[in-house]
């Protein structure tokens, strides 16, 4: 009989040698089909349960029927709970007929996807980390897992071998060549909602869908029973974080079992301590797993193999649906209710292992050779940097041969070979493979780039005048969205005719560009100063556009921030020169321009590998314009000119208070004059000069200026002259 209480509770049945076994009235997904909980009551549930992230927090959870995107699915989906129970009872009614034929030769193949969701991070996990993963499922749910023999004697006999095997898709839905594993970029990978699921979805009934990214709604992994997925096919596969997938990687062997845990959910298994999120809590004693062998538990977030709770002589905390980061087992129970599932039509679990639908996944023979293709680590190195490349060719490779020229060694056979380049230049690489009977090749004639080491000397002078196109040039263009990034422009500039734009629309927010140096040797540097001039618009004024500035001391294998540009006017550093444009935004003149200066570069960064990157990332504003990039005080985009062949000149040079500027006779009209110090700041302008001439001289009122050495700037539409000019006490 149930106990009596002010609590209503819920009996279910004879268990465990006729024991009875109350729990409280349908916590969490079932609650929602015999309790109503509010939506509201839901979504607090699901945020308190994600607000830590298990990677950070120190210990596994699991967001089983991720409950505050299932309350926001019920709520947008009136007839989403009545399908659930409909089909809740379907499963039943198969479970009720159903004659077990448990494991012993895993007569059940299950194709598996696995979506790579990344923004280029260490969530962009590499393909063997995922048949690694791959391979612990299998161990897992075959009784392969080497540590099954080390389970508590008092569970031994009920480990079991559930006989599912899992294999990566070899055919895609179109029917094309796939090694199952997709990668899409996408910032959504923060995120790992049911939003991130939707950028990509192969056929539920065909695939097991498995989607990997940086977050996992603050959990370790999640699904949903099958009778949510019922009729919701759009949420059915798992989410992981990239950190609990596999055992090698960014994983570890003490978090390779989530998969095998989520797949439990997915084949509708509770939680040893029931139908919530919530191991230790005394509640749970209330509550049950609907598995007759596996004893009433609070639930277990450490490996306390002695461990009893709710009157059980000993739970079984080594089991795969618990938390406790020893996992060995699922027991027998457990295999026939995860078998009841997969054979029930119940979110199609039946269609998955249909012969027809393992040809036409091509998970049934031998993997077929079908493409050569490979990776590095890196693409853009200094000289003497070892580079780390892998052969992600697919399927079945037996045999492959490199080719590296430019490199040490300049050919391998290795799966992930790790080759030395030390002379500057782009090199190509090839590589040949087989699988016995058929042979690919594939290859990049322009594949690595190798930049000197130490790099050009200062002083930096960049103001794109001399380039047709960045490509080829000292900088690199990073554009992965393929819709132009920075560009070489006519369109404007604050000095000269030329710059660099990257054009932004609406359409490109959330988008990332980026433009980089090649290396500069700054080893003896004194200081390090570097500045830049820009021009922006927003599109309106909701806009929040950001441009960063990195340095790096070390080629580029890692970076630092030293200067952030925002749009919306929210701090000092302002992106936006110009009021909103609708159109394409083109500044008007210099006095759209700003000029920005980085002086926050330590001596750490005085290396002979120097080099700097700008980050733009859109909020859908309008263009960016870059020029006169400088470091250590040289005008950007002009060269010191020859005085004596360019008709210009200075004198006195050094002069106290005061200097002439000469000019060539035949130049006539109004020229600007500007004055900068050693760190690339204009100290002076001199704007419109035209009447204080004596002759073809100007005059400079150099009053009050610190002693030191400066450069003159002095400018008549397209034409430029620079010089130097020193200022003494």
């Amino acid at each position: 009989a149930c106990r009596s209480s002010a609590i209503q509770y819920r009996c279910h049945g004879c268990h465990r040698g006729g024991t009875l076994r109350p729990y409280l009235a349908d916590m969490f997904a079932l609650s929602t089909l015999r309790v109503p909980f509010t939506a509201a009551f839901l979504l607090l549930i699901g945020l308190q349960a994600s607000a830590q992230d298990p990677a950070t927090a120190g210990g596994f959870n699991c967001l089983a029927n991720h409950p505050a995107q299932l309350a926001a699915h019920l709520a947008a989906d009136p007839g989403a709970r009545a399908a659930a129970e409909e089909a809740k009872v379907r499963l039943d009614a198969h479970a009720a007929t159903f004659q077990a034929q448990r494991g012993g030769g895993s007569s059940y193949v299950i194709p598996v996807v696995f979506h790579i969701i990344h923004n280029n991070g260490p969530e962009n996990i590499s393909d063997a980390q995922v048949y690694d993963a791959i391979r612990v499922l299998n161990e897992d749910y075959n009784q392969q897992n080497p540590d099954w023999t080390n389970v508590n004697p008092a569970f031994l006999d009920l480990v079991a071998d559930v006989g599912f095997e899992f294999r990566l898709a070899q055919l895609d839905p179109q029917g094309n060549c796939t090694n199952g594993i997709t990668r899409t970029v996408s910032t959504q990978t923060n995120n790992g909602d049911f939003e991130m699921t939707q950028l990509i979805q192969w056929p539920r009934e065909r695939y097991m869908n498995v989607w990997v990214a940086a977050s996992a709604s603050g959990a370790a992994g999640y699904t949903y029973y099958p009778m949510w997925l019922d009729n919701w096919p759009e949420a059915d596969g798992i989410v992981l974080l990239h950190s609990y997938v596999g055992s090698i990687g960014t994983s570890a062997v003490s978090r390779s079992r989530v998969l095998s845990h989520e797949v439990g959910h997915w084949l509708n298994l509770m939680h040893c301590w029931g139908d919530s999120n919530e191991p230790g809590s005394e509640f749970n004693c209330f509550d049950d797993d609907q598995v007759t062998d596996t004893p009433l538990t609070q639930g277990w977030t450490a490996c306390s193999l002695n461990g009893a709770s709710c009157g059980s002589p000993l739970d079984n905390v080594e089991n795969y649906m618990e938390y406790s980061y020893c996992a060995k087992m699922f027991t027998r129970g457990q295999g026939e209710r995860m078998l009841v599932a997969l054979t029930s039509n119940v979110a199609q679990r039946n269609e998955l292992w249909a012969p027809s639908n393992l040809q036409q996944t091509g998970v049934l023979g031998t993997p077929q050779l079908c493409v050569a293709q490979f990776t590095a680590a890196q693409r853009e190195v200094c000289a003497g940097t070892t580079v780390a490349f892998a052969d992600i060719s697919y399927n079945g490779v037996q045999q492959r041969t490199w080719s590296f020229p430019g490199g040490e060694p300049s050919t391998s056979d290795q799966v992930q070979p790790n080759i030395v380049y030390s002379t500057p230049g782009v090199w190509p690489v090839s590589l040949t493979v087989s699988d016995g009977t058929s042979t690919l090749e594939t290859s990049a004639t322009a594949y690595i780039t190798v930049l000197p080491d130490p790099g050009a000397a200062p002083p930096v002078v960049e103001g794109f005048e001399q380039l047709q196109t960045l490509a080829g040039s000292p900088w690199t263009v990073q554009d992965p969205d393929n819709d132009g990034g920075f560009a070489i422009t006519t369109a404007a500039a604050y000095t000269g005719s030329q710059s660099v734009r990257l054009l932004n629309n609406a359409t490109q927010a959330g988008q990332m560009d980026v433009l980089t140096s090649t290396s500069f040797d700054m080893s003896d540097a004194v200081d390090i100063n570097l500045s830049f001039r820009y021009a922006f618009a927003r599109r309106n004024n909701n806009n929040n556009d950001v441009l960063r500035v990195y340095v790096s001391n070390s080629c580029g294998a890692t970076w630092s921030m030293r200067k952030v540009l925002r749009a919306d006017n929210t701090t000092s550093n302002i992106l936006a020169t110009a009021d909103a444009v609708g159109g394409t935004f083109v500044p008007n003149g210099q006095s759209e321009w700003q000029q920005s200066i980085v002086d926050n570069i330590s001596t750490g960064f005085h290396t002979s590998d120097f080099r700097i990157r700008f980050e733009f990332e859109s909020d859908g504003g309008n263009a960016l314009y870059l020029d006169d990039i400088n470091i250590n005080g040289m005008p950007v985009g002009l060269e010191e000119n020859d005085g004596a062949t360019m008709g210009l000149r200075i004198m006195p040079n050094p002069a106290q208070n005061e200097a002439y500027v000469h000019l060539d006779p035949r130049i006539s009209g109004p020229v600007q004059i500007d004055l900068f110090d050693a760190a690339g700041r204009v100290v002076r302008q001199f704007p419109g000069t035209n009447g204080s001439r004596s002759g073809s001289a100007i005059r400079l009122d150099l009053n009050g200026l610190s002693g030191g050495l400066y450069l003159v700037r002095c400018q008549q539409g397209s034409q430029v002259f620079v010089e130097r000019l020193a200022v003494e006490p």
